[in-house]
């Protein structure tokens, strides 16, 4: 069974940066063609898509974190990460890593594509 745990969130200041994790267990050969990806929410709003990367390491972001987003992936350590710069406010939320078939990657930021989730971690950006 596919295991998804993210660690790296916390509270911080506008401006300031942090690097989630998410680590992958139970994956057998394949978690190096997975479609991995970074989602938030924030209470009562739909989950979105905020980076993706593919198995062949092209990534979608959101209008919204381009040029502040970055994700990245050790296979070896079955690891995805994604380090954030420039937080706003805005960008506050639970944040959750998923994996998914590759045909997630057909449409990236969209949940429904989608099969494991991990069970979020908690970004807070205080201006």
């Amino acid at each position: 069974q596919v295991q998804l745990v993210e660690s790296g969130g916390g509270s911080v200041q506008s401006g300031g940066s942090l690097r989630l994790a998410c680590v992958a267990s139970g994956y057998t050969l394949n978690y190096a063609y997975a479609c991995m990806g970074w989602f938030r929410q924030e209470p009562g709003k739909e989950r979105e898509g905020v980076v993706t990367i593919g198995r062949d390491g092209n990534t979608r972001h959101a209008d919204s974190v381009k040029g502040r987003f970055t994700i990245s992936r050790d296979v070896a350590k079955k690891t995805s990460y994604l380090q954030m710069s420039s937080l706003k406010p805005e960008d506050s939320g639970l944040y959750y890593c998923t994996t998914g078939p590759g045909s997630a990657c057909v449409q990236p930021l969209r949940a429904a594509g989608y099969m494991t989730w991990g069970q979020g971690t908690q970004v807070t950006v205080s201006s």
